[in-house]
């Protein structure tokens, strides 16, 4: 073959190498961006459905691309396993975290596995208003189909003083330390018992180091249950220090509360303004009747919200030491028992007119 050929077909060759890797390198650019690319894009075909991944723990990061793929929030499995391999090169610690997941099709792969792999799971949310007690937690959570009241009742009387060492020792439940308010957990974290640890470490962040902050007589337990009280008797914000400072001074004096709350814990009612609470049910013998048995009951009777909790801590100064309640959720307050019974008979009187 003459020289001038062999050149030829080297200067060929040297022309036919490059195009050939960029030509791979376009092939593998225009794969790898196909790959990433959102199933959906907000086409008719696909639709802007949500779909809902659950993750178990310990899930290998190939399966979990294999279910994407499955279904069709992924172009391609492979891809997901090379991204990822990358990913875990880049940054050992960083893990697929278990959970159930809202994944979009409109979303990328890469925007996918960043979601996973933060753990921003499903989360449900729910209310627990202040003044509640236990069963009516319970039967809060049953309705909204979470759990059975029985179970969270249950999981109240564990007393998980391992994790929470503040708790008093000698509680036979865990009411008035669960503490009101709104919550949103994972999804596959709604169980008794999962509810339970997540509103008393509410109240260890909440409610706890407003009583290790103040300087009081009251123990834990007697300042969660005289909030407890204050709480279901306060219906008016402003008279919330007031009722506080009547129950200081009668439990001071070494009176009987006289409670209405605690006598309707104690027999497990409600009394209404049509049926207010009769003798005998105020006669009625039992550990919460602050009407037979002088101090505070054996435990709370409610959650206290963080209002009653701090009024208890420092409540109004005071000379009043009964008042009754004008069913309006106001009270007329009175210094002496002659006063008190006064007030009562009008508002009695008001109501049978």
């Amino acid at each position: 073959m003459a020289k001038g050929s062999r050149w030829v077909r080297w200067g060929f060759l040297g022309l036919l190498v490059p195009l050939a890797t960029g030509l791979a390198a376009w092939q593998s650019w225009a794969w790898w961006s196909w790959a990433n690319q959102p199933v959906s894009n907000g086409s008719p075909e696909t639709g802007d459905q949500i779909v809902q991944i659950q993750i178990p723990s310990g899930t290998p990061g190939q399966q979990i691309g294999q279910d994407l793929e499955a279904a069709g929030l992924i172009h391609s499995a492979l891809a997901w396993k090379l991204w990822n391999r990358w990913q875990t090169w880049q940054n050992p610690e960083s893990e697929f975290q278990a959970g159930t997941y809202a994944i979009s099709p409109n979303d990328s792969m890469t925007a996918i596995a960043a979601t996973i792999r933060s753990g921003q799971v499903i989360q449900t949310s729910f209310t627990i208003p202040e003044g509640w007690n236990r069963r009516q937690m319970g039967a809060y959570f049953e309705q909204e189909g979470l759990f059975t009241e029985e179970a969270f009742l249950a999981a109240t009387e564990q007393i998980p003083s391992d994790r929470y060492p503040w708790l008093p020792d000698t509680v036979p439940h865990l009411e008035g330390f669960l503490f009101p308010d709104t919550y949103q957990i994972p999804v596959e974290g709604v169980t008794p018992d999962a509810v339970v640890d997540t509103m008393l470490s509410r109240f260890e962040t909440a409610a706890l180091p407003i009583y290790q902050q103040t300087k009081t007589d009251l123990s834990l337990l007697e300042w969660a249950t005289l909030a407890s009280i204050v709480e279901k008797e306060s219906v008016v914000p402003d008279e919330r220090e007031l009722i506080a400072g009547v129950f200081t001074n009668r439990l001071a004096q070494g009176m009987t509360l006289g409670a209405d709350p605690t006598v309707e814990y104690g027999l497990g009612i409600v009394q209404t303004k049509e049926q207010p609470l009769t003798l005998a049910q105020v006669g009625t013998p039992s550990p919460y009747n602050t009407y037979l048995n002088p101090g505070l009951p054996p435990t709370p009777i409610a959650s206290a919200g963080q209002a009653s909790l701090e009024a208890t801590l420092a409540p109004a100064p005071t000379d009043y030491l009964y008042f009754v309640a004008r069913y309006d959720g106001t009270h007329v307050f009175s210094r002496t028992l002659a006063e008190h019974e006064i007030a009562r008979d009008n508002i009695r009187a008001t109501i049978d007119n």
